[in-house]
């Protein structure tokens, strides 16, 4: 009686976990698309250095004569961060945006509209930006740049 419960169970604990590997791996072409694109590198930016040169992409990583890559030159960031008083204009205008909608001073189509401007903005800027830094640094620097100490 004690084997047979226990090949019974074996192969019920078999068969729930083969239907859970089975159900695990269910999705779509366009789920694992997309999963896949999420995890996708954003693109790298370079844009003029400091001097108000075009930095040479092929030659930014420095070496020691023996040919190891030295770590010690500081990265260039691809734009300017925002700082923190930009970052709290913009979450104070959101959160003005939210309470006049709760208060019921905008209607829901007024709402809608500004929520779909500031997703536009938020899908467009980025690419719209990168084009002003390629043409800005296609083009040459006709004003030299401020030194920095």
């Amino acid at each position: 009686m004690v084997a047979r419960l226990n090949r019974y169970s074996v192969l019920c604990g078999a068969l729930c976990a083969s239907l859970a590997l089975a159900l695990a791996g269910c999705s779509t072409p366009a789920e694992k698309a997309a999963f896949a694109k999420s995890k996708q590198a954003p693109q790298a930016v370079v844009v003029k250095s400091a001097e108000g040169k075009p930095v040479d992409e092929g030659n930014t990583q420095q070496h020691y004569k023996d040919g190891y890559p030295s770590f010690n030159a500081p990265p260039t960031a691809a734009n300017v961060q925002i700082n923190d008083q930009q970052a709290a204009d913009i979450g104070k205008q959101l959160t003005a945006l939210g309470a006049q909608r709760k208060a019921g001073t905008i209607s829901e189509a007024e709402y809608q509209k500004r929520v779909a401007d500031m997703r536009k903005l938020a899908a467009e800027h980025g690419q719209d930006t990168l084009s002003q830094i390629q043409q800005q640094s296609a083009e040459p620097s006709q004003t030299p740049a401020p030194t920095q100490n």
